[in-house]
């Protein structure tokens, strides 16, 4: 079977074992008592952020640690520029409004997450030591977004979107979280081999293809998922998952790696791809001032993405 297939079917695999994974997580979660906001702070934004974590853990561990430089400038790039682009140009005209208090704390929390990222990667490795400080910004974060973020309206959408608990099949969704997370090892075990295989087939490197293949690959079902959610009148709590995705790759996606082996940042990526992504998560910062974001920002947001695509596979 050719590699780019057993990529396919590899991260296919990944992406289902990691949504039933969080699904029933969340469920767990609810049925034990843990509110709307806590679980979506908690399990949500990691769950969405699950596969670029599992991928990068394992990546480490098999020795190319570049790929998790990659896989986390990548998805990045993906989230603000493809994902945020895509839900501003399907809200209807005037409906991109930001007006929940957490949703500020996430930005300057992704402004502060990129000049963490950017300066952990500046001398091309990311150590054992920052890798620590990077996880303890996370947990900085997430201590604030609990202290100023837990509005009651924060609290009425993360219910609102949340799956209904039921105690009655508790023994089920602790059945489907296990078999869940042996599955996501598995299948991003396969996942990061075949990349590497990719890799070496295409004469490319894994960071790159790490950039451009893995992280589009494994933010596709947040596209998916943010853009259903801005149809159903959503955007505002979309966005505000989008951020939270940036912000846990960046410090906990590369922090983890880093804790667990160090994580060696490529110079192609170090030149071009970590300004793109911090230049891109100051523009979005200062598009935002208004607190609404238009279509034709949107479409902005797009095009920018083709160009760092088609820039880090060499076809423009």
């Amino acid at each position: 079977m050719p590699p780019i297939l057993l990529f396919l079917l590899a991260l296919v695999a990944l992406l289902v074992a990691a949504h039933f994974f969080t699904g029933a997580a969340e469920r767990l979660g609810l049925a034990f008592g843990m509110s709307p906001f806590v679980v979506g702070v908690f399990i949500v934004a990691i769950g969405t952020s699950l596969p670029e974590l599992v991928a990068s853990l394992i990546a480490v561990s098999n020795g190319t640690s570049e790929i998790v430089a990659g896989n986390v400038l990548g998805a990045n790039a993906a989230n603000l520029l493809l994902i945020l682009g895509a839900v501003s140009v399907v809200v209807p005209a005037g409906r991109m409004v930001l007006g929940e208090q957490y949703l500020f704390i996430d930005l300057h929390f992704l402004l502060g997450s990129i000049l963490a990222l950017g300066t952990a990667m500046a001398d091309g490795m990311v150590s054992r030591g920052e890798g620590v400080l990077l996880l303890l910004a996370y947990v900085v974060y997430v201590a604030y977004l609990m202290a100023e973020g837990r509005t009651g309206s924060a609290e009425k959408a993360m219910e609102d979107q949340l799956p209904r608990a039921s105690r009655h099949r508790v023994a089920l969704d602790a059945a489907i979280l296990v078999a869940g997370g042996v599955a996501i090892y598995l299948a991003g075990d396969r996942t990061v081999a075949a990349l590497e295989q990719v890799a070496r087939d295409l004469a490319i490197s894994p960071a790159v293809a790490s950039v451009t293949i893995l992280a589009l690959g494994t933010t596709l079902p947040e596209l998916a998922v943010s853009v259903s959610a801005a149809r159903r009148g959503l955007a505002s709590l979309a966005v505000g998952n989008i951020l939270g995705s940036c912000v846990f790759n960046a410090l906990t996606v590369t922090g983890a790696g880093a804790v667990l082996g160090g994580i060696v940042v490529p110079t192609a990526l170090r030149q071009f791809a970590l300004p793109f992504v911090a230049a891109s998560s100051l523009l979005f910062y200062l598009l935002t001032q208004d607190k609404r974001v238009s279509r034709w920002e949107g479409l902005l947001f797009l095009v920018l993405y083709l160009l760092f695509m088609g820039k880090m596979s060499g076809l423009v």
